[in-house]
């Protein structure tokens, strides 16, 4: 079909956005990804180098939040040096996933069970590891998997710290430490994991920690002042029938050396807190501007070069990264020290050859050459 199609949207399986982007990209067509961007390191960054050899196509990671109003506030609120001096994130999503009433305790991949009538399992499957069908990978349950997904931290993560991200100038961690993880196995992620990352300063910037918290028995500290906790009902749900156990909206807490900042996930604006300090900044916040279009329209006006993309591979793709850093600290449960420089992993050979995971299945490695 690639002489009769402009562009591509991809919204399959984590571990099969990579072949089939660097296909479209390969092939001179403009590709909309769901995120997470990529499932492995390796894979974000040869994403980003296929970008940049195919400069002409246009590229956008499905991370709505970056055509809503949070994008443009925080933009604003940065450049007005409202957001200034952070030195500490943190990161929640505390509902329940689909993994969490499964028994931890195994020792064995699921057992082969005959896939659906008419379905490609083999080409479902990708460049991943081999695997026989099994119902506990697909629909749906294929986040569950190191192999096949990123859990928690890469599915919401995009939505939540997107634009602390880009608009901290954040790029690569140099450590990456699980402090806790409930439930903990080598198949499928944890029931509870908290991960901080170390970011070190960035021109004028202070050096960050940001602090994700998953998991529903798991939540994270609130600050004097947080005020009203329950569920937005405009946030999407967590995708499974489990009975929510907790009324903490998906967000971030964002600390600064004199301000201290609440936020949500997707579009969700920030305020300031306590109500008191909220106040006393009230006229001294600038004027937000209003998005111009959602973020598919955006991609497709980019597409017709009428605007820039706002989160392009080049722009999502060191984020993915760090995704994938948080979940070999999951998988391993090891502290990890890393090297913004090289990009390596230095304490661990093992933890550093995860960058690049497995090696892709017979038939897939042409996506791997540039």
């Amino acid at each position: 079909m690639a002489g009769d199609i402009d562009a591509v949207t991809i919204g399959t399986p984590d571990h099969s956005h990579f072949p089939i982007s660097m296909l479209a990209i390969s092939l001179g067509k403009h590709v909309y990804v769901e995120k997470p961007m990529a499932r492995t390191f390796h894979e974000a960054e040869l994403m980003m180098l296929a970008a940049r050899k195919y400069p002409t196509v246009v590229t956008q990671v499905g991370n709505q939040g970056h055509s809503e109003a949070n994008y443009f506030q925080f933009k604003a609120w940065v450049d007005a040096g409202i957001i200034k001096d952070i030195t500490k994130v943190t990161a929640h999503m505390n509902m329940a996933r689909r993994w969490h009433s499964w028994d931890t305790e195994i020792d064995r991949y699921p057992e082969a069970e005959p896939a659906p009538p008419g379905m490609d399992w083999d080409t479902w499957i990708c460049a991943a590891k081999y695997h026989a069908f099994n119902k506990k990978y697909h629909p749906g349950d294929w986040r569950s998997w190191y192999d096949f997904g990123m859990g928690a931290l890469g599915d919401w993560g995009a939505h939540i710290v997107d634009t602390v991200h880009e608009f901290l100038d954040l790029g690569l961690p140099t450590v990456v430490e699980p402090l806790r993880l409930d439930g903990h196995n080598d198949y499928f992620f944890p029931q509870s994991s908290t991960i901080r990352f170390d970011f070190p300063s960035r021109g004028t910037m202070p050096p960050l920690e940001l602090t994700w918290y998953d998991g529903v028995d798991n939540l994270p500290p609130l600050p004097e002042g947080y005020g009203i906790s329950e569920l937005d009902p405009n946030i999407p749900p967590s995708g499974v029938n489990i009975i929510e156990e907790i009324n903490l909206n998906p967000g971030k807490i964002i600390y600064g050396k004199e301000i201290i900042f609440k936020g949500g996930t997707h579009g969700s604006t920030l305020s300031i807190i306590p109500e008191e300090k909220a106040r006393e900044m009230e006229h001294m916040l600038p004027e937000v501007p209003e998005s111009p279009s959602n973020h598919f329209e955006n991609f497709v006006n980019a597409c017709m070069g009428e605007e820039q993309a706002r989160s392009p591979f080049e722009i999502h793709g060191p984020l993915s990264q760090v995704f994938s850093l948080g979940v070999i600290a999951q998988r391993l449960g090891e502290k990890l020290l890393f090297d913004r420089r090289t990009k390596q992993i230095t304490n661990n050979r093992f933890a550093n050859g995860l960058l690049a995971g497995t090696p892709p299945r017979k038939g897939w490695e042409e996506f791997y050459k540039i």
